[in-house]
């Protein structure tokens, strides 16, 4: 267990120094603007195992979501957003992430706003389209607000980072945090402040391309109702290697959740959210993921390469009583031009997202619970 404290503060200096010396620093500037305007448009199929309506009919198969992406730089200024509209009982419309940034040269930068926090395998700790078990207790793609420093050098690569809180969307005074977010962030009577973040890697091998790192996070918890500070803490030892065709990922995690949860509120467990419901998460848990991918190049008309892939992940609950959950999805992704179609038969075992009660499975879970699986299609045009 990581050592709790009683209080975290935040100094609104750190932020001031980091925007005068990103506005103040002198490097090669860039000539003109420059605009660049993209997105995607998906569709989705899916049968599900626990859905017997679904399976009379033979699965559903509609829309997914249209994003609009943006990247713009100018006098080695830069902005990245992205913006995503889903159905509305996913969340309907947000951010999914939105940062400006400065390149002091060659191999580092500054990225100030809602940026992806540097932990574990990035971008993505798996290859199919519904990531590993790490992104549902937010620990894949996340993304919060604050200032981020990167160098990124040919040895070694290093990030350290300061997040105010997660996307903030509605500012009040004793407001819970909102559940229409891209990535998972806690939500319910508890609020993510004053987080810190390290990550670094080492990069060695030239057949075998290899990526070995550690991240570290810590930050508080405030509570709504107590007027207190929690703190949680995460750590993940992550391995990535790239031979020919072949691609690896292996990582550890072990987090530890402390909220100051009410009297009669148990602690054993948190609530995050993300398109639009909140679940619960184990509040302690070692979590391991191995994912493995395989790409072959194919001549098939408009079709370039086929990506077989296996990404596996389990989640080991700390708390007395509580039932582990199991993911593993075994897919492959076809490319065709500017389409993108993921085929992934999905499985799980006490996953909220794949059968099963979706309030707890992360959390106590079900020791009766049986394995669910969901095939899908997820076929995306991206410009």
């Amino acid at each position: 267990m990581i050592q709790k404290i009683t209080c975290l503060r935040f100094s609104s200096a750190f932020g001031l120094v980091s925007l005068v010396f990103l506005l103040t620093s002198a490097v090669k500037a860039q000539d003109s603007p420059e605009l660049k305007i993209g997105g995607a448009l998906r569709f989705n199929y899916n049968l599900s195992s626990w859905k017997e309506g679904q399976k009379n009919r033979g699965g559903d198969f509609g829309y997914d979501m249209f994003r609009i992406n943006a990247e713009a730089a100018y006098k080695e200024v830069f902005l990245n957003a992205e913006y995503r509209l889903y159905a509305e009982g996913f969340g309907g419309g947000f951010l999914k992430q939105g940062w400006v940034g400065y390149n002091f040269n060659e191999v580092d930068q500054i990225h100030i706003g809602l940026t992806q926090v540097p932990f574990g395998i990035q971008q993505y700790n798996s290859h199919n389209w519904f990531f590993n078990l790490s992104y549902y207790v937010g620990m894949e793609d996340d993304h919060d607000m604050g200032v981020k420093y990167l160098h990124t050098g040919e040895k070694f690569e290093y990030q350290l980072a300061f997040f105010k809180n997660a996307e903030e969307l509605r500012f009040g005074n004793n407001t819970e945090t909102s559940p229409n977010r891209y990535s998972y962030d806690i939500t319910g009577r508890n609020k993510e402040v004053n987080q810190f973040n390290g990550k670094f890697i080492y990069k060695f091998g030239e057949e075998a391309a290899s990526r070995l790192g550690f991240s570290l996070e810590y930050g508080g918890l405030y509570n709504l109702d107590t007027q207190e500070m929690g703190d949680h803490a995460a750590f993940a030892a992550h391995y990535e290697i790239t031979h020919g065709t072949w691609n690896g990922k292996a990582q550890f995690i072990v987090a530890s959740h402390n909220p100051e949860n009410a009297e009669g509120t148990s602690r054993d467990a948190i609530t995050m959210a993300a398109y639009g419901t909140p679940y619960k998460v184990a509040s302690d848990f070692n979590m391991y993921s191995l994912a493995i991918t395989k790409n072959v190049g194919v001549a098939w008309g408009p079709i370039t390469n086929l990506q077989f892939y296996n990404d596996f992940g389990f989640m080991q609950k700390k708390a007395s009583g509580f039932t582990d959950s199991y993911m593993n999805v075994t897919g492959f992704l076809v490319s065709a031009g500017n389409v993108y179609t993921y085929f992934d038969y999905a499985a799980g075992y006490n996953h909220s997202w794949l059968g099963g009660n979706f309030v707890d499975d992360f959390s106590v879970g079900n020791l009766d619970a049986k394995w669910e699986a969901r095939f899908n299609i997820n076929i995306g045009y991206y410009f």
